[in-house]
């Protein structure tokens, strides 16, 4: 199944156009599986996603993206998200772990001053790494998947959608059964599930060969 692993809700994330009705009726015209709303420091949208994931029968996961003093952190499973930005990312990593989360690095290159950049290669309690990023050049993107790959992280892909044009653009593949934040974790958890990432196409959703990218793309 495909899931949309990043994406903003114009309620909770002050910086986006999108409204959840308009998301999920994107999302399934893309043919989207299911969807992840991660807005800014917030997971605000758990209730009413519960209740329109009921209503429509279209899986809606809520996590949230966190902007640690080295960069932007994407979480799921944790309850209590921080009040205040820039925590040291490490010791953001070590809470998402101890509340049995999962953490994924978002867009580690982007030139934004909100990525891990080459921190990327060294910090702990990480579960993966986002390698296809809607709002992020290709040449960057291959950056983050080759460090995932020296590392053995998961790879993921994600719109990072703020605005119509943007959703579903990327996507990750994992195994089909994801409903709620739980099974995600479960599934990120488990050695043997297969979980890459891809893209839009007329035909569907495709896997990228990340390596085949424009490395001067940047």
């Amino acid at each position: 199944m495909w899931i949309d692993m990043h994406m903003h809700e114009k309620t909770n994330s002050l910086d986006s156009h999108l409204s959840l009705e308009e998301i999920v009726a994107r999302s399934k015209v893309l043919g989207l599986d299911a969807i992840c709303i991660t807005d800014h420091e917030s997971n605000g949208l758990t209730g009413r996603a519960k209740e329109y994931s009921e209503e429509t029968g279209f899986p809606i996961l809520v996590g949230f993206e966190y902007l640690s003093d080295r960069g932007d952190i994407l979480a799921f499973g944790v309850k209590h998200v921080p009040k205040h930005q820039r925590m040291p990312v490490d010791e953001f990593l070590k809470m998402v772990t101890s509340e049995g989360g999962i953490a994924i690095a978002a867009h580690p290159f982007r030139k934004n001053n909100r990525g891990l950049e080459n921190y990327l290669k060294i910090v702990k309690n990480l579960h993966g790494i986002e390698c296809l990023n809607g709002s992020t050049p290709e040449g960057l993107n291959r950056m983050a998947y080759e460090i995932a790959l020296e590392r053995g992280l998961r790879t993921t892909g994600a719109s990072d959608c703020h605005v119509p044009a943007k959703i579903g653009k990327y996507a990750t593949n994992i195994p089909d059964g994801v409903r709620t934040v739980e099974d995600l974790i479960r599934v990120f958890k488990d050695k043997d599930s297969i979980i890459f990432p891809g893209k839009w196409t007329e035909e569907g959703y495709k896997r990228v060969d990340i390596l085949e990218l424009d490395r001067e793309d940047v």
